[in-house]
Formats: C-alpha cells, sequence, structure tokens
C-alpha cells in the first residue's frame, strides 16, 4: 500500500524500434477492408485520384532527406552542427507514425491492386484507375521505407567504451 508521502514509482517512458508485425497486421488489415469497399461500392466510386499517391512520395522525400541529415548531424560529421536531442525525439515519433501509415496506405492500396487485378478485368474503369492504384502502392512503400530509415537515423550510436567488457 503506498502511503501519501510516498509514491508509486513512475517506469521510465522508452520509445521502442518499430515492429515489423504491427506494420504487417496493419496493411493486412486495411487490404481487406479496401478489398470490401471496393468489391462493394466500384460502380459508384469516382475514379482514383492522383493526388495521395503524390503526397505520400513528397513525405517520403521529405523523411529520406531528413533521415540523411540526422544521421550526419548525431555522428557529427565535419561540417555539421550537433542535433537537439529533442528534435531527434520528435523525428522519431514522425518515423514511426509514418511507417504505421505508410503500412495502412500500403495495404489499402494493395487491396484496391489486387481486386483491379482479379475482378475488376471485366470493368472499362479499372483500366483507368490501376496506374493510380500502382502508384499508390509504390509511393506509399517508399514512405514505410523512409518511415524506418528516419527511426534507424534517430539511433545514439555505440560509444567505444560501451564495447569494453567490465573488468571486477
Amino acid at each position: 500500500m503506498w502511503t501519501a508521502l510516498s509514491q508509486p514509482p513512475t517506469p521510465e517512458p522508452r520509445l521502442q524500434p518499430t515492429n515489423p508485425a504491427t506494420l504487417i497486421v496493419a496493411a493486412l488489415g486495411s487490404a481487406a477492408v479496401a478489398w470490401l469497399i471496393i468489391s462493394t461500392w466500384y460502380g459508384s466510386m469516382p475514379t482514383l485520384p492522383w493526388l495521395p499517391a503524390f503526397t505520400l512520395l513528397a513525405l517520403a522525400l521529405v523523411e529520406f532527406a531528413l533521415a540523411q541529415q540526422t544521421r550526419a548531424r548525431i555522428e557529427r560529421k565535419p561540417g555539421r552542427p550537433g542535433v537537439e536531442p529533442l528534435a531527434v525525439a520528435r523525428y522519431a515519433v514522425l518515423a514511426k507514425a509514418s511507417s504505421l501509415a505508410g503500412a495502412i496506405f500500403a495495404g489499402f492500396s494493395a487491396g484496391l491492386t489486387l481486386w483491379l487485378l482479379v475482378d475488376g478485368q471485366r470493368l472499362a474503369a479499372a483500366s483507368r484507375d490501376l496506374p493510380a492504384a500502382i502508384t499508390s502502392l509504390v509511393c506509399s512503400l517508399a514512405l514505410v521505407g523512409a518511415g524506418l530509415w528516419l527511426e534507424r537515423a534517430c539511433r545514439v550510436p555505440k560509444r567505444p567504451e560501451d564495447d569494453k567488457p567490465d573488468i571486477q
């Protein structure tokens, strides 16, 4: 029992690396949702837009550049200023969110693409929508990769003294 004077110990906050299983489950779930939606309402839906694909690609490019810059600043390469620890924490959170969002969009785009390839062959509109669906899938996968790359770039490198065994 905790008294008024003592408080329960608070756990240290930790940000764990993204679990690949989380990304796979999110992608599979959104692919199933996409398949259900498109198989139910494809005839009454407008054509697939290109803007989401290009937005995902722009985010992936920004995160890839941010990962390169952050890694160089963490390693203190010549000509690069140091990096603020709070900025690195924000980048890590951004990286985790983007890899998950990219996985959800990739799953949705994969579900659309598969349906258009399998069931949509008999519809003329499917040939119009297929390039946008494939582009969205590729750009979503690029965002997943950029998010994982940025997350990896935010890791603090081991110090040389961390590799030495403790001698007692």
